[in-house]
């Protein structure tokens, strides 16, 4: 397939509104299939509504939604709510995120997080399709007990079944994602080594046991990307993403099973005392390049080509933790410039 026939997405920031404007506008104008926005802190779905507005034809997406942050009955009418005021463009992408941030920054419940997931995602299904016919009346599952007895008539949305992609680190959540989900969305901090010799498995499991094939989901994979022709200043600026991702202790099994988990280690003291730049400098030459595709505009072309095997779409990002805005930008350029500017 043709690079411009690949599907690329990009991702919008909480930023000023003629600011998320220009900036939808322009990626749509250069043919992106998608555009993304993460939730760290805020709800995603409020710079999602400002590029909606600014946009007609390209697709949007929560990438991701924390799925136990709120309540999936909020979720359900946020997703209708975004998907009428995109016009049918919107797909509700969600994730388990980590728990420390869920129970104690959150406040919420996270509990087993692939039963966790399974509820949610029903509880908006259930929402999306039959809040309005008055077929509600009570769910009663192990984290949700809802009474729907007095809820008024919401109208019906502009689809009944919004697509709901889940974004997954580790195996088993990429299966669970490929059997109840609509897609799947890979985590920004994979290897493409990771992408290619594991995933594909875990997929197959998860698809297998909802007698899906692969053609009924949508495979988007985000890697870190930081093109520059002096390597040596991209490794270095890739540092302190892989050490915020690395110092998290849920996060530890899967640097371990490249061969990082020694360092993973060293790198949690950073994260657990709000100072994961102060321990960015021990993340070493080849983790840096292990989770962050770093080189020349053709070497990153090179090392990402054996993805499209694997995935239906890609998001490009930089590697944004512990760089200047303008740092940034011009990484971000970089990607447009490659791969479809």
């Amino acid at each position: 397939m043709a690079e411009n026939k690949r599907k690329f997405w990009s991702v919008v920031s909480p930023l000023p509104a003629n600011v998320i404007a220009g900036q939808a506008q322009m990626m749509e104008a250069a043919g992106l299939e998608g555009l993304f926005a993460p939730q760290v802190y805020g709800p995603p779905f409020i710079p999602l509504a400002a590029a909606a507005g600014a946009t007609t034809k390209m697709r949007l997406a929560s990438g991701i939604a924390i799925a136990f942050t709120r309540s999936p009955v909020e979720t359900a009418f946020a997703a209708m709510d975004m998907d009428r005021i995109s016009s049918g463009r919107f797909t509700l992408g969600l994730g388990t995120s980590v728990k420390s941030w869920s129970e104690d920054v959150f406040g919420g419940t996270y509990g087993k997080p692939l039963e966790h997931m399974r509820e949610v995602v029903e509880i908006v299904r259930l929402v999306n399709a039959q809040a309005h016919t008055g077929e509600l009346k009570r769910y009663d599952g192990k984290y949700y007990q809802l009474d729907f007895g007095e809820l008024q008539n919401s109208g019906p949305p502009l689809r009944d079944r919004i697509p709901i992609w889940i974004a997954a680190l580790r195996g088993p959540l990429v299966s669970l994602a490929a059997e109840i989900g609509d897609g799947v969305i890979g985590h920004y901090i994979w290897s493409i080594d990771w992408l290619l010799n594991k995933v594909p498995d875990y997929l197959k499991r998860g698809l297998d046991r909802a007698d899906k094939q692969r053609s009924d989901i949508e495979f988007n994979a985000w890697l870190a990307v930081a093109i520059n022709n002096d390597r040596a200043e991209a490794i270095n600026d890739a540092r302190p993403t892989v050490a915020f991702y690395a110092g998290i202790e849920q996060y530890e099994p899967f640097f371990a099973a490249h061969g990082f988990g020694d360092v993973a280690k060293q790198l949690q003291e950073g994260v657990k005392r709000k100072d994961y730049l102060s321990v960015a400098h021990l993340v070493p030459d080849e983790m840096a390049q292990t989770f962050v595709v770093c080189g020349t505009a053709d070497e990153v072309r090179k090392r990402i080509e054996p993805a499209w095997d694997v995935v239906d779409s890609m998001t490009l990002a930089p590697p944004a933790y512990g760089l200047e805005t303008p740092k940034v930008l011009e990484y971000a350029a970089a990607i447009g410039q490659t791969f479809y500017g």
